[in-house]
């Protein structure tokens, strides 16, 4: 340190640089939310109301839930392709329970404890025989969706107590639903555990070089069976909520939805390579996914192009953040 730095500390402050804030991909997700918000308030006059902007909230919120679970096993490099097919099966067991008389505790229980131990399969396959998770979570989403496809064939279980719909269809506030509500708390349980905590840390450790990190004592495959067992049971609660809105189970219920949670957990800034990412990354781009898919709902414009602009956008999180990193470079040293 300088003798001038010692006179005056606020000089030897390193100097504001533009470029940090701009690699800032929370900030990139911000501003893209608050140019989507805008752009449906100008081309729907319905999209600001309260009341709407509340319905359109639970699908979004129960694919953030799997999203939150998602973003820890992508930061360890590992991946759940098998949460979709979770949800299936757990609607299945909630829908032979609720024939059985079931009440909603015992409901909810059900799909929460059926996602758990898919969960936990997924994990003890992958620690047990070292096996790719990509590959094994592969076959248990084919195993998985077909026991629902082969017990209920073309037919659909509806006999849910009306109790049990008021999870998936009530409101924890006023124009705010129970599911919305459940995702902006366990986004926050999430992202403390990730960013305060030691576990947290040894999350990003295991990331950024697994082999490091066992060699350190981290336990890596009791942390990855942890992870996998908790993305199964985020999987079981969103089956319970998505079932409840429904009031009913089908084979295709949340067909499609591993690729829709990959996309918002990847959007997000939550690195494939691993290492990289957080929780309030995560939860921008599900708000983000979200009001996309319900400004185009509001205006009539079909699916399959908001599946191409979802495309486009998991493109750009995947390739935007290095140029960016490439040509804005840090700013000198003075």
């Amino acid at each position: 340190m300088t003798e001038n730095s010692r006179s005056n500390p606020v000089r030897a402050r390193a100097p504001f640089k533009i470029s940090s804030l701009l690699l800032r991909w929370e900030l990139l997700l911000l501003v893209m939310l608050a140019i989507v918000m805008v752009l449906n308030g100008r081309l729907s006059e319905y999209f600001w109301d309260a009341a709407n902007l509340g319905d359109a909230t639970p699908i979004f919120a129960e694919k953030g839930m799997i999203a939150l679970a998602m973003a820890l096993l992508i930061l360890c490099r590992e991946i759940d392709l098998s949460v979709a097919s979770i949800i299936a099966l757990s609607s299945l067991l909630m829908g032979f329970a609720a024939q059985s008389g079931a009440n909603w505790v015992v409901l909810l229980l059900v799909g929460v404890g059926t996602g758990t131990v898919c969960g936990f399969v997924n994990g003890f396959l992958v620690v047990r025989f070292a096996v790719p998770s990509i590959a094994i979570t592969l076959g248990t989403m084919s195993l998985f969706r077909g026991i629902a496809q082969a017990v209920l064939g073309d037919t659909a279980l509806t006999s849910y107590p009306e109790s049990f719909g008021n999870l998936g269809q009530g409101y924890a506030l006023p124009n705010l639903p129970i599911s919305f509500v459940t995702f902006l708390i366990l986004a926050v349980c999430v992202g403390v555990f990730l960013a305060r905590t030691r576990w947290g840390r040894n999350l990003y450790a295991i990331g950024n070089n697994p082999e490091a990190a066992r060699f350190s004592g981290i336990p890596v495959a009791r942390y990855r069976l942890a992870l996998f067992t908790f993305s199964g049971t985020l999987a079981g609660l969103a089956a319970v909520f998505l079932t409840s809105r429904i009031t009913t189970t089908r084979p295709n219920i949340a067909q499609g939805w591993e690729l829709d949670v990959i996309t918002m957990t990847v959007l997000g800034g939550v690195s494939i390579a691993g290492g990289v990412g957080n929780i309030l990354g995560v939860v921008l781009s599900v708000l983000l996914l979200g009001m996309i898919q319900f400004g185009m709902g509001l205006i009539n414009i079909p699916g399959i192009v908001a599946s191409i602009i979802i495309g486009i956008l998991m493109v750009l999180a995947i390739a935007l953040p290095p140029i960016i990193k490439r040509f804005v470079k840090p700013d000198a040293k003075s």
